[in-house]
């Protein structure tokens, strides 16, 4: 029996997540696979939960209809996490970045959690950069002109 093709993203609430998870739902609706969005090291399955509502909600305006949501917690450290989560060359694993390489400093989170990820997944392993800023467009102040105290 074949197994369902995955696309498993890391997701932890941050700008790079976001992007990747954004990503992932179209690549999850377009291979016909399972969307697994997993969050390693939370506290309780509450906040997980909470966490991934947040995330469904600011990425991609909730949960997606049309895609197999089936999320994973992990308790343990996310790049071993998500590199079991993968099952083989069929699926897709996507990472955020926030889009700045830092060269030499190895200890970084993400940059330790990539490079696990891409040393040991059995899979294509996406890097997707989080988005840029969005400049504020609302309503401006008049320019501050400083006044002298008679």
């Amino acid at each position: 029996m074949a197994r369902e093709p995955l696309v498993v993203v890391g997701v932890d609430g941050s700008p790079g997540s976001l992007a990747a998870l954004r990503r992932a739902v179209p690549e999850a609706a377009a291979r016909g696979a399972v969307l697994v969005p997993l969050l390693a090291g939370c506290p309780s399955d509450t906040a997980a939960r909470r966490l991934l509502d947040a995330a469904l909600r600011h990425a991609v305006g909730g949960w997606p209809g049309g895609v197999v949501v089936r999320p994973v917690v992990a308790a343990g450290p996310a790049g071993p996490a998500l590199v079991a989560a993968v099952g083989g060359p069929e699926d897709l694993l996507l990472l955020g970045s926030d889009g700045h390489r830092r060269p030499g400093l190895p200890h970084l989170r993400g940059a330790r959690t990539e490079h696990h990820c891409r040393a040991h997944a059995r899979c294509p392993v996406l890097s997707v950069p989080a988005d840029p800023p969005v400049p504020y467009s609302g309503p401006q102040a008049a320019p501050y002109t400083p006044t002298r105290a008679a």
